[in-house]
């Protein structure tokens, strides 16, 4: 009987990068996480002995709990919070099975310095229409999702950034925005290292609407006019945030599981 106390690499692999994914919660010691500094795509490190300390900090979360191998330490936090009423799963043979399967892991060299709350802090142009809303969907579900986003009017981008301590993006001359042809959403794909066909699929969409180059690829049209829509439709940058969220996750399951499905209208059958 399969366990219920464990999350496959195929069943977390599934659920990554969905609204409805669990928390990941990465608890392997330093030495092994120095090894090999990648993270599973939004999760956080903790440490696992002050579990008791931080537990209630996931109550009513789903939890999927990460260490090496997937043996003491990922089943001994996922058990404690367990007792503690959080819904927790430890991950089937760790972050090395996750690996070893190809599983997608992200890059932690650039990643911002968090708050004291543990949130990374992004700041950029008002008025969101494609990228500006790109890049905080893809934090939110691969980086860091209490990720903190900032609207600001275009000129005061960059000292905002250095009031709050924010990192600034989708502006000229900062590290992440547009290189050549490719647009912020692409600067941070490969920066982060999420090698994925689906974000790569996406990241064409978003960037053939961003630059005008709608002939790129055929869903670009009704992107950007998606987005565009939403942009007439909020007055606040973050209700528009978190209204295109969904378009975001829609394209990014089609992009995943759907692009050889396609709809028609049956045809009447002729009488015989």
């Amino acid at each position: 009987m399969p366990s219920t106390t464990v999350i496959t690499v195929s069943q977390l692999s599934r659920l990554i990068g969905l609204p409805g994914a669990p928390t990941i919660i990465d608890v392997r010691v330093d030495d092994d996480y120095n090894a090999d500094p990648r993270l599973l795509p939004a999760s956080s490190r903790r440490d696992f002995k002050t579990v008791p300390t931080w537990a209630s900090e996931f109550t009513g979360s789903r939890v999927a709990v990460v260490c090496q191998k997937g043996q003491k330490l990922s089943q001994g936090v996922a058990a404690w919070l367990r007792h503690e009423g959080i819904a927790a799963e430890s991950l089937e043979g760790g972050f090395e099975a996750w690996r070893d399967a190809k599983g997608l892991l992200v890059r932690t060299g650039k990643m911002p310095t968090r708050d004291e709350r543990g949130r990374t802090v992004w700041v950029t142009r008002a008025r969101p229409k494609v990228d500006r809303i790109a890049c905080p969907w893809l934090i939110r579900r691969f980086i860091d999702p209490s990720a903190v986003f900032l609207f600001v009017e275009a000129a005061e981008v960059p000292a905002a950034a250095d009031r709050f301590q924010a990192v600034p993006f989708d502006i000229d001359n900062v590290f992440w925005s547009h290189r050549g042809e490719r647009c912020t959403f692409d600067t941070m794909i490969e920066e982060f290292g999420l090698e994925s066909e689906a974000l790569d699929r996406l990241a064409m969409i978003v960037r053939a609407a961003d630059t005008a180059s709608l002939d790129l690829v055929p869903q670009a049209a009704g992107f950007l006019a998606a987005s565009l829509g939403l942009s007439r439709m909020f007055r606040d940058d973050l209700e528009q945030l978190e209204a295109g969220m969904l378009l975001y996750d829609a394209f990014f399951r089609w992009c995943r599981d759907a692009t050889e499905e396609t709809h028609n209208w049956p045809s009447a059958s002729k009488p015989s």
